[in-house]
Order: structure tokens, then C-alpha cells, then sequence
């Protein structure tokens, strides 16, 4: 018979059940998940060595964790993960609003009931899905939010003292009893609300009203905070600090690759939208740079973050242009262009906090800063450096390229061409498709004409091309040339 079949006290008993704490619990199912080799906190990628280790340690322990970091660090998602450690159904005392353990009932509820109806006690099965609580914590939050209250009407209905437990309401953490419980962004908290949680983290009672209640609640706390919000909104009382076992530090990607694949995890798709738009890898890596670029520059807030979900939702948005451009042409399939990262704007504009200096020169022209950033990074990681080229007297590996342009009067790439007509107008420039083949040859087909566009964006940045915005689209053209040929 499966555990989920038992229905009331006296099964449960005969079949062998022992209780066991939720920290018990958690540090049992991860001993045997290393014992065999599973990942235990899968879908997070470059934490491998760092985090994770340091997380699962902190579990082993039985401790408390404050996980410390940025925003978009992937902190709340490790906090979620946990749950997987947990047993798939625990017995309660059916009709507890404290998720009593039949066994060490702790609550007056369950205690009563099960004196009145011993053996034949009703016994309810708690998923494991359902034990996982989270709260934000915002200025507004209240003790009686997370701990409880006095309930004056069931007082006065029951003729009951206020400092009976039978007339307290229970608040969240109560309620998430041998659950889960994760309070985000800690700081944030009232000192006062924050003191409301020691007991309840060491001496495992809660006090409402001044009535102090004794309850043993068998908790799991995850808290997560953002160093800055230490300085700016609030700190983390030291008592408080002092009773949470491990505090551990998470980070950005630290690499364009582990990036890309938190990207591509995490962005949310149409099937029409992936079988209609091809993304050159090239297109991938300069859309990670961005972040990259973003975390170092000197008009974005490094201390705020830049987090990851700006990399996502740019992605998205890089898709979702390629897509209208092909709607609009009237063709069913369509390669990502450079050009297309002008439709990320948006999502770069509302996910970094700017400095003064880039408060001055607007969000847009930040934008537009770091994708010039990234394409100068991408750029001078695959073709020879200009800069040593010209210092070092060799041959320009550049000149036949710059040539052309200085023979044309102008170069233009619609926003909204169609395919035949984008591929057209850069094979029309002889020296280009040389250039691809002499330094980036194993570059796949159908990549080549993302990297053709990149090789023009790159010598804008090097000041061997101008490019110009138009009504419809990006003019290049040799920054010299336009000048004598109107003299």
C-alpha cells in the first residue's frame, strides 16, 4: 500500500513512519543525490563550481541560507530548486492550518483532535509542491502578515483570553510550518519585522501582542538580499545576521558561452517564431556582449547589476523583429541581421540604472553605446587588429574593402529589404567576401552574411567607414571620400 493510500492515525502508525525535520529531511535526499552522481540543482548554469557547492554544503549543515548578489543572479530559482530535495508527500493532521506532524502535533488544533479521536484521526498527504512559501519583503509588510495575529472576534465568539492560542490567526510562516519559507530582498524588511523572526529561527517560539507563544516550527529559511540595498534601503539587523547559518555570494556568467545558454533557457519563444528566424551563433555571441559590455561601462551602475533577464528579453525582442521584418516582406523564413539589433533597444533601456553621466546623455544613446561597445569586442576577437596593423607598418588587411567604398558614392542596407535584396547588396562587395574567406573561412553558410554586416559595423568602430542612419535603413560610406568627391 502507498503511503498515500493511509488515511488516518492508526495506519500511519502501523506502517513504520518516523518524523523527520525538514532540514533532516533536505540533507538525506541531497546525500543520496551526490551519493549517485544527480545534479540537484539543475537548469542553473556557471554556479557549478561556486555556488552550488557552497549551497549544498550550507544544506548538509542544516543551516539557514542568505543567498547574497545582484539582481538576476538567479537567487529566488535556487531557492525554488530546493524543493526537489524534499520528500514527494509528507502526513499532516487533515484540517491543520499549520501542516501538523501527526506524530508531534505542535498546534492546540491537532492536539485536541487527535486526543479526542485517537487512532481514527484523519491524516491528509502534503505534495511537495505545496511547501515551498515566498514573500517579497516591501516597507509595508507586518507582523501579522508573517507571524499572526489575535483574532478579537473569535476571542469574544469562543470567550476565549487573548492570550489563549486558540484565538491567534496564523500568518505565512505559521502556515508554511515543515516548508520552504523565502524571504526576498531581506533588507528591505523593518528592523522591527526582522527582530520578529529570531525567535522563530533559534528558540522556535512566536510572540503576538506580547502573548509569546510556544511553537516549535520546523522551517527551512532562504533569504536573498542585494548588496546595495545595504546602504541605500536598509540593512540586515545583526542578530538576525548572527542566527542565519551560511551566507553565500552568487555572481554573473562569467563567460559569453555559459550566458548564451542561460539565454537560450530561459527566453521565451512561438514555435513559429524558432522555426521561422535563424539566429547566427556570431548574432548569440554579440547579443551576450552587450551585458558584458554593460557591466563595465561607465554609464551604467555597476554597483545596481545589470542582470541577466536583460540579455533574455533582448533576445526576444531580437526574434520578434527578424520575425515582423519577414511578416512584412511576405517571407516565411529569415535570418537575424545586425541590423535587427536596433529592436533590443528597449529591452537594454528599462533593465540598467544609469549613473549621472549616462543620465545626461539618455538612455537611448547608452543603448546605442553598448552595442557599439560589444560589436568593437566581437569584432576585434575574429579579424587582425587595426590598431597593431597600422602601428606595426604591415599591409592593410582592411584597404581593399575601404577602397570600394571610397570608389561608391554610397552604400545602403535597408531596415526592412528582403533577403534576396540584403544578400545581394553585400555580395556586391567584391572585396568583402575575400576578406570572410581569407580570416574567418570555417564561418558557415548561412552565418556569413551576419559576419559580412559585423565586418562593416567594425570599421565604422575603427573610424575606416561612416555610417549613417537614413529613413529606412544604415548608409556607409568611405568617411573621406563623400568629402573629395564633392569637392
Amino acid at each position: 500500500m502507498k503511503r498515500q493510500d493511509i488515511k488516518t492515525l492508526g495506519e500511519l502508525r502501523k506502517s513504520g513512519y518516523e518524523p523527520k525535520a525538514i532540514k533532516e529531511e533536505l540533507r538525506d535526499n541531497l546525500r543520496e543525490k551526490i551519493r549517485q552522481g544527480i545534479a540537484a540543482f539543475e537548469g542553473i548554469h556557471g554556479f557549478e563550481n561556486s555556488v552550488i557547492p557552497e549551497l549544498e554544503r550550507a544544506i548538509l549543515s542544516r543551516h539557514n541560507i542568505n543567498l547574497l548578489g545582484l539582481r538576476g543572479q538567479a537567487k529566488t530559482r535556487l531557492a525554488r530548486l530546493m524543493v526537489n530535495l524534499l520528500d514527494e508527500y509528507i502526513p499532516i493532521v487533515e484540517g491543520s492550518e499549520i501542516n501538523d506532524d501527526p506524530l508531534q502535533p505542535i498546534s492546540r488544533f491537532a492536539s485536541d483532535m487527535i486526543r479526542e479521536k485517537g487512532d481514527e484521526t484523519p491524516i491528509a498527504w502534503l505534495h511537495r509542491n505545496d511547501r515551498f512559501f515566498e514573500k517579497l519583503a516591501t516597507p509595508d509588510v507586518t507582523v501579522a502578515d508573517l507571524i499572526g495575529d489575535v483574532d478579537p472576534i473569535k476571542a469574544a465568539n469562543l470567550k476565549l483570553s487573548y492570550a489563549d492560542d486558540r484565538v491567534i490567526h496564523f500568518g505565512m510562516i505559521p502556515r508554511a510550518n515543515r516548508s520552504i519559507f523565502v524571504i526576498n530582498e531581506l533588507p528591505d524588511l523593518q528592523a522591527r519585522i526582522q527582530v520578529a523572526l529570531f525567535n522563530i529561527l533559534q528558540e522556535g517560539d512566536i510572540q503576538i501582542r506580547g502573548f509569546k507563544v510556544r511553537m516549535p516550527l520546523d522551517m527551512q529559511f532562504v533569504f536573498t538580499a542585494n548588496p546595495e540595498d545595504y546602504t541605500n534601503r536598509g540593512s540586515i539587523v545583526t542578530p538576525l545576521k548572527d542566527r542565519i547559518g551560511s551566507q553565500i555570494l552568487t555572481h554573473y556568467p562569467e563567460t559569453v558561452a555559459i550566458a548564451r545558454a542561460i539565454t537560450e533557457q530561459e527566453a521565451r519563444l512561438d514555435t513559429r517564431q524558432q522555426e521561422s528566424v535563424y539566429v547566427p551563433s556570431l548574432a548569440k555571441n554579440l547579443l551576450e556582449q552587450i551585458g558584458f559590455e554593460a557591466r563595465e561601462s561607465e554609464f551604467v551602475d555597476n554597483k545596481s547589476g545589470v542582470s541577466a533577464r536583460m540579455s533574455i528579453t533582448a533576445y526576444e525582442n531580437l526574434l520578434s523583429t527578424a520575425e515582423r521584418r519577414a511578416l512584412k516582406s511576405g517571407e516565411e523564413k529569415t535570418s537575424v541581421r545586425l541590423s535587427d539589433f536596433l529592436g533590443i533597444i528597449p529591452a537594454i533601456t528599462g533593465k540598467v540604472e544609469l549613473v549621472y553621466e549616462g543620465e545626461q546623455e539618455g538612455a537611448a544613446f547608452v543603448a546605442q553605446k553598448l552595442l557599439s561597445e560589444a560589436v568593437k569586442s566581437v569584432f576585434t576577437s575574429l579579424f587582425p587588429k587595426i590598431e597593431k596593423l597600422e602601428k606595426a607598418g604591415q599591409e592593410n588587411a582592411y584597404k581593399e574593402i575601404v577602397d570600394w567604398f571610397f570608389a561608391e558614392t554610397g552604400f545602403e542596407l535597408a531596415d526592412e529589404s528582403s533577403d534576396a535584396e540584403y544578400r545581394k547588396l553585400l555580395d556586391s562587395i567584391g572585396p568583402l567576401e575575400d576578406f570572410i574567406k581569407k580570416y574567418q573561412s570555417e564561418t558557415l553558410k548561412e552565418d556569413r552574411y551576419f559576419l559580412k554586416e559585423l565586418v562593416l559595423w567594425g570599421l565604422v568602430e575603427y573610424n575606416k567607414l561612416s555610417k549613417d542612419r537614413v529613413e529606412e535603413g544604415f548608409q556607409f560610406k568611405d568617411p573621406y571620400g563623400s568629402y573629395i568627391s564633392k569637392l
